[in-house]
């Protein structure tokens, strides 16, 4: 096997990581072509295929996941030692973040938070992926995920993301007057309840506690949604129960479009949390945006 040089494996982790050669080339400031070129002599230096090439997608062979696993890491923490010295200053942080969780996750916890890293690291790109489903984030190409209270693997490491949070039941004061105001979880299969339904078919309970009890329903109703900005419009015009996060519900309440109920079986809950694979070398993008978060989080409150 001939030499190999640090810039070819540094150009196969950037198109590992796009698995485009368009993106990735645009990244490196080289063409596509010179690109595919040099993966190609990488490959036939190394006696093995990386890449699955078509015309329509690009995929890692066995052998490149292995070269990824074994030089990525390598790879960006060489390229910042090399950018920390010759001037004698720091260089600007580059890079990519893909983070993939729940849409309330990613608007109500995750987004200022990016507003503010990205002000301060202009160099960086964040891609923040919404889906309803749980998901590998590592296998979808994900830095980082965020999720609520799940179990996660063992090589896992969780950052608290913001503040907690807290789920209330609401609804617009005409259906209250028609159909009267639940005083307990259980009077809900006597309402209308606008429910939240997954990709998967499955539906969003209801969760309720108060002096120790725990009641989860799952609410019956004729109207079910996948989106809380759905679940909002229908219930301002009165077709029922909705069961959203506080934040999407601040402006409604204070206006009166919306009244809140059952208050004492809703209590506050830890918010989300940021979890990616634990390794000792971190991408200094993702390692840069894990302590924002850290350093983000209200004072007194967990940070993992």
């Amino acid at each position: 096997m001939q030499q190999i040089d640090l810039n070819s494996l540094a150009q196969f982790v950037t198109l590992a990581r796009h698995l485009n050669f368009r993106r990735a080339a645009a990244e490196l400031a080289i063409s596509p072509s010179t690109l595919s070129e040099r993966i190609r002599e990488l490959e036939a230096r190394l006696g093995v295929r990386l890449l699955n090439r078509n015309t329509r997608s690009t995929s890692l062979t066995e052998e490149g996941e292995r070269l990824l696993a074994r030089a990525g890491d390598a790879v960006a923490v060489l390229g910042e030692a090399a950018a920390a010295v010759g001037s004698g200053r720091q260089a600007p942080l580059t890079g990519r973040i893909r983070i993939n969780g729940p849409a309330p996750a990613i608007e109500l916890r995750l987004m200022p938070l990016v507003a503010s890293f990205l002000a301060r690291h202009p160099g960086v790109r964040i891609e923040a992926v919404s889906e309803g489903d749980l998901i590998d984030v590592v296998a979808r190409g994900f830095d980082a995920g965020l999720r609520y209270d799940e179990a996660l693997a063992q090589d896992m490491v969780a950052v608290r993301v913001g503040a907690d949070q807290r789920m209330l039941v609401a609804a617009a004061p005409g259906y209250l007057a028609r159909h009267g105001t639940p005083e307990h979880p259980d009077e809900l299969a006597q309402h209308a309840c606008i429910t939240h339904v997954f990709g998967t078919g499955n539906t969003l309970p209801w969760s309720f506690e108060k002096d120790g009890r725990t009641r989860d329903i799952t609410p019956q109703g004729r109207l079910a949604v996948n989106s809380s900005a759905a679940a909002l419009v229908a219930a301002r015009a009165g077709h029922g129960l909705v069961y959203a996060f506080d934040d999407y519900l601040v402006e409604d309440l204070r206006s009166g479009r919306l009244v809140a109920v059952l208050e004492d079986w809703t209590p506050p809950f830890p918010g989300p949390s940021l979890y990616f694979t634990e390794r000792r070398l971190m991408p200094p993008a993702l390692r840069a945006f894990v302590d924002h978060v850290k350093a983000e989080m209200p004072a007194g409150a967990p940070r993992s």
